[in-house]
């Protein structure tokens, strides 16, 4: 899958590298009362970090990210790409997260890391990092605006896509967009809120 496969509608434009920012700021809005996050860094100001800087150093530039205006934004890594961190990105997410949120936090952000990659699928796939709608914009069902270009271009590449849950609450909306759980949850640290893997199968017209 290529970016040109992906038809964007409805408002939806792509982010380049001057909306990195907004990018960022969206999905760390939309992740603020994120039960797995909270869990992870116990202050908003780890989980605007972490956003940013995924946004800024990862997913705007070698991802596939959009946005709808102001109130919704989404960062996939289509098939082929790479997500992984370099030592200045590790930098990037150590030192904020140790001032802002201390070194469990740390310590606990290496270990999530660690248990995603762990169980990331090794087929081809589009993967979904986030998806973020501010909460001032929900209820407009604007997350299935949002999530389904890629989807749409999955199903007509044969392809499938692939997530991680973070919030029980999203488990009604991802299993109505075709999303099913693919084992056991991940639980880095015993006693940690559920990361949920969840794949769906591309769909036949």
């Amino acid at each position: 899958m290529r970016p040109d496969d992906i038809t964007l509608t409805g408002g939806l434009e792509r982010a380049r590298a001057g909306d990195a920012q907004r990018v960022g700021a969206i999905t760390a809005d939309a992740f603020r009362y994120d039960p797995f996050n909270l869990w992870l860094f116990g202050a908003f100001a780890g989980i605007a970090n972490l956003f940013h800087l995924q946004a800024r150093r990862i997913y705007v530039p070698r991802g596939y990210c959009y946005t709808a205006g102001d109130e919704g934004a989404c960062m996939w890594m289509l098939p082929g790409g790479d997500a992984g961190f370099s030592l200045p990105n590790y930098a990037a997410f150590v030192f904020p997260t140790l001032w802002h949120c201390g070194p469990r936090a740390v310590r606990r952000g290496i270990r999530t890391g660690a248990a995603m990659d762990s169980r990331h699928p090794d087929f081809p796939h589009a993967y979904l990092f986030s998806i973020g709608v501010r909460e001032t914009a929900r209820g407009k069902g604007l997350g299935r605006t949002l999530i389904q270009p890629v989807l749409d271009a999955c199903d007509r590449q044969g392809l499938p896509a692939y997530l991680e849950n973070s919030n029980p609450a999203n488990t009604g909306f991802y299993s109505a967009c075709g999303f099913a759980p693919l084992g056991d949850p991940i639980h880095p640290e015993p006693g940690s809120p559920p990361l949920v893997p969840m794949v769906r199968q591309p769909r036949r017209s």
